[in-house]
């Protein structure tokens, strides 16, 4: 019984961790199509900017340094780097619960 809880946990740390990873990359497309200058009407990239502008939380406008590409680059990179370690904190976790 002990390893069939400790092989849940383990998965259930390995889905935290896979989330986390999905939502930087969510994240860090949104910094590249936005530096790249992608096509805005393009259903995709209207469909990260969405996700991204609600993954960011309340990072999407921490910083204004007057340079839109740096602006993008700070904010929503923070916000992968914020979801990462979050994700990754919590996966540990879960791992050594078990």
């Amino acid at each position: 019984m002990a390893t069939y809880v400790r092989g849940g946990r383990a998965t259930a740390g390995t889905v935290v961790r896979v989330i986390g990873t999905i939502i930087a990359v969510i994240l860090v497309a949104h910094i590249l199509f936005t530096l790249l200058a992608a096509n805005p009407g393009n259903p995709l990239v209207v469909w990260d900017a969405q996700w991204a502008g609600a993954l960011a939380l309340w990072f999407g406008n921490l910083f204004a340094t007057g340079s839109d590409a740096l602006n993008v680059i700070l904010n929503y990179g923070l916000a992968a780097v914020f979801w990462l370690v979050v994700t990754g904190l919590i996966a540990r976790v879960l791992y050594r619960a078990g």
